[in-house]
């Protein structure tokens, strides 16, 4: 006989010395105290386990949802909440000054990306470039910002620029703890994930400096980081460092459905700017944004071109 079963024959034999004979013993409770957090399905017990066998609760995130998938209204309530103080220099929809057409290039190049989403899965997008100071950042900041403009959208913003973090800036947040903390495992999702203003917008800055950003980058966490987030948000942007100086953008690309390549007007090199964009075949590149183009009647503050349309746009 095993010891498990030794110790809840005596434990029968203890209930049975104190009640009395007609009264019957109360059945396990198997519903979460008041105030826990439901796991998202219950597990009914068949057998109830002696007082040396019961472990402690757990508190991680992987403990509180086992399904490994997050919920947003639980990120929302439980996340970081800094304070941010948005940048009106670097925010074309916080600053009072800032001219309409930029931000209706932002709400055009949304509704671009909502087209290709009618065509094909779309919702963790990366932007990137060719060479540093094109951008990039300020893309990924103020498309997020646009996008979750739109009644009831959820959208995170996700600083993948281990080597030179800069998105936080940009919403006037704290750089740390962010994603080299997650993936070096020193954080967990509801650490480093940060919201303010706008509502349902929240995001994920550079965090601590990163030896090895590489190395960091693909060692199955920030996938596993995707995999959990994607379903609580209708948008994920990631920022990620430029293509040629460095490999990390080409890593990321496996892991989103679609890459945004910005060009610098009048400062990205054709041949650099032709090679960026070839690194990306067969990653799903969706297009290319221009940025600081003059403001002209051809096209405005920048112009996005949809690579692979068949069809003339109308309008």
């Amino acid at each position: 006989m095993s010891r498990i079963h030794e110790a809840l024959k005596k434990a029968e034999k203890e209930r049975a010395s104190i009640l009395p004979s007609n009264d019957l013993a109360p059945a396990p409770r198997t519903s979460a105290p008041s105030g826990s957090r439901s796991t998202g399905g219950s597990r009914s017990a068949t057998v109830a386990r002696p007082e040396t066998e019961v472990m402690e609760p757990q508190h991680s995130v992987e403990a509180l949802y086992p399904s490994g998938f997050l919920q947003f209204e639980d990120i929302w309530e439980r996340c970081a909440q800094p304070g941010w103080r948005v940048d009106p220099s670097q925010s074309a929809f916080a600053s009072p000054d800032a001219p309409v057409s930029i931000t209706e290039q932002f709400r055009t190049l949304r509704s671009r990306l909502y087209q290709i989403r009618d065509k094909q899965p779309l919702s963790t997008v990366l932007v990137t470039s060719a060479l540093p100071a094109e951008g990039k950042t300020f893309i990924a900041s103020n498309l997020a910002q646009a996008m979750v403009r739109q009644q009831d959208k959820r959208v995170l913003l996700i600083d993948a620029d281990l080597r030179c973090s800069r998105l936080h800036n940009t919403l006037g947040a704290p750089v740390s703890p962010g994603l080299s903390d997650y993936l070096m495992n020193k954080a967990d999702e509801m650490t480093v994930i940060q919201r303010g203003v706008p509502e349902h917008l929240c995001m994920i800055a550079g965090g601590s400096n990163a030896p090895n950003p590489s190395e960091l980058l693909q060692n199955g966490r920030f996938k596993l980081l995707l995999d959990r987030l994607q379903s609580a948000f209708d948008w994920i942007i990631i920022d990620s460092p430029p293509t040629i100086p460095v490999s990390d953008s080409l890593l990321l690309a496996d892991m989103c459905d679609g890459v945004l390549m910005v060009v610098r007007a009048a400062y990205t090199a054709y041949d650099a700017a032709q090679k960026s964009c070839q690194e990306f075949h067969g990653k799903n590149l969706l297009g290319v944004v221009l940025n600081r183009a003059e403001d002209t009647k051809a096209y405005g503050a920048y112009y996005y071109h949809y690579y692979g349309s068949k069809e003339p746009e109308k309008g």
